[in-house]
């Protein structure tokens, strides 16, 4: 106590003594210059409500619809009329659907306007009909619009002599609607009470119900926001720019006002020792002298100060060791502010002292971490309820979807009782998705082999020894070993004539000898009468037989397949396989061969019994090692391809175990293969099938001692599933209550011979089995005359015995006999009692009439289970396998494939963990079986392929960040993270996971992984996350502008280059900003710097392939559009991946292929990933989310064009209404430029390609503009790459290609995510300028010269355009090597590069020219992507990537080398060459590093004067701009006086 008054004491002092120097004249106040930046998306804001509604319907279409539902029945007044109003509004309205988990995340959803895309998308389908005038509500009715609801009633009636129109995944169908005759759909916003909205929902649903129409609600906002969505998710970042070369334009900027913001100065609170938010709390008074305080002592903090190699080298454990210090609530601050800011912090962290507890602890979980994560210092994990995040990758809409996903397991966890340890617990269980991998058995009898590995001669030559497996291979080569261990197995019905092309791949595997062994099933009648000239499946069986002894396996397979190519596609005939059997076996004895009895007719019935056996259905089947293929691996063009990846991707697991001794050279393989967890006994498609569809019991459990059928159909559907669970009664093998892991419910009608067998086959299979419980559910026609007497006979004997009692008599009444003959009457119920049961309390509880439960269950199965009076299904632990078919068998082996199923996937590692956990639960025996069901149900559901990760550690006493959850007795989220405080990872985790603390309940731990002996800084750059909890409002209840990134206190005299990071799905754009963004320094400025950005579009990305020879189809195009406007955007395949982007905004889109060769020559024959409906001849892409879409298409060439070629040596593709996302010059009725799209016209123009960033280099880019049309005759087009433009420049273009007369176009090109990333902003240029040629212009253009933005020109371009390349795909100039003085600093001259170019020269970028046509025709951008891939991976590689990449290919990708008169520049060529010099190039000089804008106006003469033409341009464009916005409020005025 008395030390904290003395520390009491000491502020007061301190402060005391502040008083002084706080006086006006002691401080000079310093103004802030903030740097902010905004990034907004194109489409207006969208509503509250109608984002919500989207977050509702991700939970379940029944909670979107109970939300429209409840919004129709309000009234406008029942709505606040401020945003912060309505904002509470949608929360608490909304909330009453969702669990607090989940209103949590609902805030962030709207934070972040999660669901906006979606609503846009709506929103753009509406305009596209387009909506009726003035209507804000109305009907589209197939094709028929009105926003008349008294017109409504006869649009539907006529509409079916109309096309339905698309509905689409995303759409909202009414439940229950989904299939009935006419769709109508609703378009219209769902808040505004004031409109017809209401009234149109309630006619619609109650027409859906009524069965008439499929009611569909579509969003529509007809009075849009004024305001545009701003946006969050992305980082900022400062780098701190080299100033080895100045590069900064001495043009003064004309300031316009800053941007003011809402939000407070985020200076920090505690400076220098002083705590501000405590002094004003003292000195209310003093605020203004505070703030000038606080602002002197963060100037005087902002100085960079250069560091030796030997401070860094611990300034990560000293970061690290800061973070630690500091208290828990504030830690992710401090980690924030060190890692953000670190330039600025450096020289104070330097003097911090690690403790040694905390390095060793460190260090030892260090070792731990790389054991278990294989992570190395400096490295970030972050998990999430053990799953692993992409740090890299991962951003809040992404991030955001997990946590819902997470939200509903904790959700279901803790409404199970299952809270804290034990739901992190239960958490852990490894679930295993069911996908498609298992197996049966082929070990059989049934299977005739065409080859052995192992015995036949022609593979004697091969290796033998199984530890070949460990020989490195090729990637895609396939071992040749003489061990039979990839065994595919042909099943099929040799008289279907589909069957012809499968075999046919049989017959290819074994002529090529294809280390792989095969084996045929043949599936033919197996009545022993029917002789095989009675039936021609039989023949055809007897004939192969025959052949295989005669001929071989070679020449049996060879008739096969005559005989199926004699039929052509029709069904096989006896006279087909006659007419094949006497072409081949003349003179044999027919009647020997195919007549009764004879020798030929082996394993007929074997085939048959087997593939009825594995319970595959359809005929013909493929498996491999007992792995069948899907029907779209049995594809023609999939089936070999699939048969190479299924032996490349089984072969890991065998490498592995020959390496640990489980497969020596005496293992049988097929054995050891057919022993593996995934062997299954039997393959029910029902059983496997990855849409199983599950049910929630995780709902309270209601009362069921005394429910009614009206009470019941009063519940939810969770509820509803809820108290079936509870009231259900088990049949068991054994009299125990032991903790049994697998429930099934059986779903049948007992009254019918299906039911009773179903039933039968389950107990039969009960009996065999102790980790199964067996209920029944009753799904009898209950309003029929039936008295279901044995329905309640067992669920009586469930109810009054005990379980062997009532196992034993069940057993009886359901044996078929029993059962007749009580139904005839000959016996009675009682005469099958079982000795030591309770007959009385059974004959109480079976004479019981109301049988209240059968219609309960007929309810259940009607209301929640979707099932018709007397269909049968199976429930397991929660999976739904039905309604089982009237021909469907479910035999005892399916309920063992089920059973070992449900083990596999979850069951069994539940039942281990809840015996583990079962002080946690205060149940036991049949209780915890209970809850073990459920929990699987609900685990089961939210599986995933990768697995959950249990965090391993050493310690975490003195080196871990150990945040709890704001509310411990309720469901929270468990975070760990590794991470170096000193890393990107954490400047943008650590303010991730501030949000998240702030939003959600969550447990944080952050263990500290720095890096250790480093020799540079760790971080160069400033770095701010936009990202906020919540939405803000402001005093008077408004929404705030929206979160914004904000960097304050900047070192004034560094230069630094601002840059956004942004999911990898946007493209975004400059819009709005004075300043060069390119090349800050804060203390040139006057006032703050903003930038005002936009999302321009979302990425479409997509993969393209040739259906017939599986290669991407290199330079076919596609292109993008609407029912208005049909090409908005278009694209090439490249040959890289047949990768393709498009860019598009929310909306529903066409895809196709582009009119001209590439639809002449293609067509589009499949698709993923695309909402087109089935027999939709367009490819509908539907862009909802701020995520990329991505989509694989397929296509082959048109009938007749199979020769012909998209890439021809003429290159005379028309483009015809290409947009090329360019913003092409709308002066084109200066230019005459708005109808040249001829071929003659654009051979004519002169295509000019050029790349800037930063004012300095757009007006570099001006000049040279400038030169080139001085001194070109040829019409000039001008490609400028639009991602890194300012806004300054692209206002001005249009006014200077007026000007000038010359066409332009901002060509755009995302990074694709597959190619290695650039993180610097220079390198990612240099990139853009070599890697993309090939896809970035259109096929018409022939040839396109690149010119350096800073070069001066000085020739007609159209000379070099002319230029004879001879066969070379591209055209440099060689570096001059006139310059002695300079001869040190070429590096080519010596080492790796003289080595590699082996004579030849080494060219500068500068200045290229290309030929497209030949570009493209030798894949010469996918060989330099190729090569860049591989190359990039070392950081030391390229360091001059523009022009290190096409020398390093000279070999590849030949280069003819320009004439040296092409391009001069002082820093490598004399004095005397300048005369003869067509270019001239302001080459950076290493020597002299002269300024670039000196060295111009010194070199070359004309460049001022270029340059005075150019400002006068802009001086009088900038005069004429504000003349217009003068008269513009002047007529504003005289308008709003009138």
């Amino acid at each position: 106590m008395a030390a904290s008054i003395d520390g009491m004491a000491i502020f007061k002092a301190c402060s005391a003594l502040l008083l002084v120097l706080l006086q006006p004249s002691c401080i000079t106040a310093i103004k802030s210059k903030p740097i902010t930046v905004s990034l907004q998306a194109k489409w207006p804001a969208t509503p509250l409500v109608s984002e919500a509604s989207e977050f509702l319907a991700e939970k379940g279409e029944n909670s979107f619809w109970s939300f429209v539902d409840s919004l129709s029945e309000l009234k406008a007044a029942d709505v606040g009329e401020t945003d912060e109003s309505n904002y509470a509004f949608v929360l608490k309205f909304a909330g009453r659907l969702l669990s607090d988990t989940e209103t949590d995340l609902l805030k962030l959803t709207l934070s972040i306007h999660s669901h906006s895309p979606r609503i846009e998308m709506f929103n753009q389908i509406a305009q596209d009909l387009p909506p009726p005038q003035g209507c804000d509500t109305f009907v589209d009715v197939h094709g028929d619009i009105t926003c008349s609801l008294k017109e409504l009633d006869k649009l539907i009636s006529s509409a079916n002599d109309r096309p339905k129109p698309n509905v689409y995944k995303v759409d909202h169908s009414y439940p229950g609607s989904e299939n009935n005759p006419v769709v109508v759909i609703l378009y219209g916003h769902i808040g505004n009470l004031d409109s017809q909205m209401k009234h149109f929902h309630k006619q619609l649903k109650k027409s859906a119900n009524a069965g008439t129409v499929q009611y569909v609600l579509r969003h529509y906002v007809k009075d849009k926001s004024k305001r545009q969505v701003r946006l969050s998710g992305y980082g900022v970042e400062l780098a701190i720019k080299s100033t080895e070369y100045k590069a900064v334009d001495d043009t003064e900027v004309k300031e316009g006002g800053s941007q003011s913001h809402d939000e407070d100065d985020n200076a920090p609170d505690e400076v220098q020792g002083f705590v501000f938010s405590k002094l004003k709390e003292l000195h209310p008074d003093l605020m203004d002298n505070l703030n000038s305080f606080r602002t002197s002592l963060l100037e005087s903090t902002r100085k960079m100060v250069p560091l030796k190699a030997w401070q860094l080298q611990t300034i990560s454990f000293q970061a690290a060791q800061r973070v630690l210090s500091t208290p828990v609530g504030n830690a992710l601050g401090v980690l924030r502010d060190i890692s953000q800011n670190f330039p600025i912090l450096a020289s104070s962290l330097v003097k911090t002292q690690v403790k040694d507890e905390v390095k060793r602890e460190i260090t030892e979980n260090q070792k731990v971490f790389e054991v278990n994560y294989g992570t190395a210092p400096g490295d970030t994990v972050m998990m999430l309820n053990g799953l692993i995040i992409d740090t890299d990758v991962a951003e809040p809409f992404l991030l955001l979807e997990l946590l819902r996903s997470e939200s509903r397991m904790l959700g279901g966890l803790h409404s199970l009782g299952a809270s804290g340890e034990a739901a992190t617990q239960l958490m852990m269980v490894q679930v295993a998705s069911q996908d498609s991998t298992y197996a049966v058995d082929i070990r059989d009898n049934g299977i005739l082999y065409m080859n052995d590995l192992e015995k036949d001669d022609r593979y004697s030559h091969w290796p033998g020894n199984i530890q070949e497996f460990l020989r490195p291979m090729f990637p895609g080569m396939l071992r040749q070993m003489r061990k039979n261990v990839f065994h595919l197995i042909f099943m099929f019905d040799p008289t279907q004539s589909s069957s012809l092309q499968l075999l046919q791949q049989v017959e290819m595997f074994v002529h090529n000898d294809v280390p792989i062994r095969v084996g045929l099933v043949f599936v033919v009648n197996n009545d022993d009468d029917v002789d095989g000239r009675e039936d021609v499946g039989v023949g055809i069986m007897r004939a192969f037989n025959f052949a295989t002894i005669d001929r071989g396996s070679v020449g049996a397979l060879d008739l096969l397949v005559k005989v199926l190519t004699k039929a052509d596609e029709d069904e096989v005939t006896m006279e087909n396989l006659m007419t094949v059997f006497n072409k081949m076996f003349p003179g044999e004895d027919l009647e020997d061969v195919f007549g009764p009895g004879g020798d030929y007719d082996d394993r007929r019935q074997d085939g048959k019994t087997y593939f009825d056996r594995t319970g595959l259905g359809s005929l013909p089947q493929v498996m491999m090692n007992g792995v069948p293929y899907s029907s779209k691996q049995l594809q023609p063009e999939e089936f070999e391809e699939s048969v190479v990846t299924s032996v490349l991707t089984a072969t890991p697991d065998i490498q592995r175990a020959v390496y640990r001794g489980k497969i020596t050279d005496r293992t049988v393989m097929v054995d050891y293969l057919m022993t593996q967890a995934n062997v299954m006994p039997r393959l029910n498609p029902r059983i496997l099938s990855a849409d199983t569809k599950l049910l929630d019991l995780t709902a309270k459990p209601v009362d069921t001692s005394s429910l009614t059928l009206t009470t019941f159909q009063s519940l939810s559907r969770n509820e509803k599933v809820a108290s079936i669970t509870n009231s259900m009664k088990y049949l068991t093998k054994r009299d125990d209550v032991s903790l049994r892991p697998v429930s099934m419910w059986i779903v049948c009608d007992l009254e019918t011979a299906e039911g009773r067998t179903l039933f039968s086959n389950a107990v039969k299979y009960m009996k065999t089995s102790n980790a199964v419980r067996i209920g029944l559910i009753s799904n009898a026609d209950t309003t029929g005359k039936g008295s279901q007497w044995l329905a309640r006979a067992v669920q009586a004997a469930l109810q009054t015995q005990s379980r062997n009692h009532a196992k034993l008599f069940v057993q009886k009444l359901i044996k078929e006999e029993n059962y007749l003959s009580m139904d005839r009457g000959d016996t009675k119920v009682q005469d099958y009692e079982v000795n030591g049961m309770n007959m009385e309390d059974f004959l109480k509880q079976f004479e019981d009439k109301k049988a209240n439960f059968l219609k309960i269950q007929r309810s259940f199965c009607e209301n929640v289970l979707n099932l018709l009076p007397g269909q049968r299904a199976i429930i397991a632990n929660g999976r739904v396998f039905g309604p089982l078919s009237e021909d469907e068998h479910f035999k005892e082996d399916d309920f063992v494939l089920a059973e070992k199923l449900i083990l596999q996937t979850s069951a069994a590692n539940i039942k281990s963990k809840m015996e583990k956990l079962s002080s946690h639960f205060s149940t036991s025996g049949d209780s915890l079986s209970d809850l073990t069901l459920k929990v699987d149900a609900l685990l089961a559901s939210n599986s995933r392929q990768e697995g959950r990760k249990e965090v391993v550690f050493w310690k975490d006493k003195h080196s871990v960040v150990d945040i709890p959850p704001r509310h411990p007795d309720k469901p929270s989220f468990d975070i760990v993270a590794v991470m170096d405080p000193l890393s990107p990872q954490a400047q943008k985790w650590s303010h991730i996971l501030m949000v998240l603390t702030q939003v959600i309940n969550v447990k944080v731990k952050v263990f500290m992984n720095p890096k250790d002996m480093l020799s540079e800084m760790p971080l160069k750059r400033f770095y701010r996350y936009v990202l906020q909890p919540e939405l803000s409002f402001r005093v008077d209840s408004s929404l705030t502008a929206g979160p914004f990134a904000k960097f304050t206190d900047m070192p004034p005299d560094t230069l630094l280059t601002l840059n956004l990071l942004t999911p990898e799905s946007w493209l975004v754009e400059s819009v709005k900003t004075a300043h060069d963004l390119d090349n800050i320094k804060l203390s040139e400025t006057e006032t703050g710097i903003h930038g005002d950005y936009e999302l321009e579009y979302i990425l479409v990305e997509g993969h393209c392939f040739d259906q017939l020879s599986g290669q991407p189809p290199r330079g076919l195009q596609f292109t993008l559009g609407n029912k208005q406007r049909p090409v908005t955007q278009d694209t090439i395949v490249m040959a890289n991946l047949g990768y393709f982007q498009l860019k598009a905004n929310p909306g529903a889109w066409m895809l196709r292929l582009r009119q001209g060769r590439s639809a002449d020559i293609f067509q589009v024959t499949g698709h993923e990933g695309l909402d087109s409906q089935p027999g939709d001849d367009n490819a509908i892409v539907i862009m909802d989310s701020f995520k990329s879409k991505i989509i694989k298409i397929k296509v082959s060439k048109q009938p007749g064009k199979e020769s012909e070629t998209l890439l021809s040596d003429s290159g005379t593709e028309r483009v015809a209404g290409g947009i090329w996302d360019s913003l092409s010059s709308f002066f084109s009725s200066f230019t005459g430029s708005g109808s040249k799209d001829t071929e003659t016209e654009q051979d004519k123009t002169l295509n000019i390609f050029s790349i800037a960033s930063g004012h300095l280099y757009e007006r570099f880019l001006r000049i040279m503009m400038m030169s080139v049309l001085k001194h070109t005759k040829s019409p000039v087009k001008f490609w400028f790459l639009k991602n890194y433009l300012s806004p300054t420049f692209k206002e001005f273009i249009p006014s200077m290609a007026a000007e000038y007369g010359f066409e332009y176009e901002l060509v755009q090109y995302k990074w694709p995510r597959w190619l290695h990333q650039q993180t610097e902003k220079q390198r990612l240029i240099w990139g853009y300028k070599i890697l993309f040629l090939d896809v970035l212009f259109p096929l018409n253009i022939k040839k396109i010269i690149f010119v350096d933005a800073d070069q001066i020109v000085r020739a007609d371009l159209q000379e070099l355009a002319n230029l004879n390349l001879q066969g070379a795909p591209y055209g440099y100039t060689p570096f001059c090597s006139s310059r002695k003085e300079m001869d040190g600093f070429r590096f080519w001259k010596s080492g790796y590069w003289a080595s590699h170019l082996a004579g030849r020269k080494y060219h500068i970028s500068a200045l290229y020219v290309v030929d497209l046509v030949k570009f493209r025709k030798i894949a010469a951008g996918d060989r330099l992507r190729g090569q860049y891939q591989a190359l990039s991976q070392d950081p030391n590689s390229l360091s001059n990537l523009d022009q290190d990449l096409p020398n390093n290919m000279i070999h590849q990708v030949a280069i003819h080398s320009l004439p040296q008169e092409w391009l001069w520049c002082e820093t490598w060529c004399s004095d005397s060459e300048k005369t003869t010099a067509k270019t001239i190039d302001l080459c950076n000089n290493p020597l002299t590093k002269e300024p670039k804008l000196h060295s111009a106006v010194r070199i070359v003469p004309e460049w001022t004067d270029y340059d005075n033409e150019i400002k006068a341009l802009q001086e009088r464009v900038a005069q004429n701009s504000s003349n217009k916005s003068k008269q513009s409020d002047i007529k504003t005025d005289e308008h709003s006086e009138l």
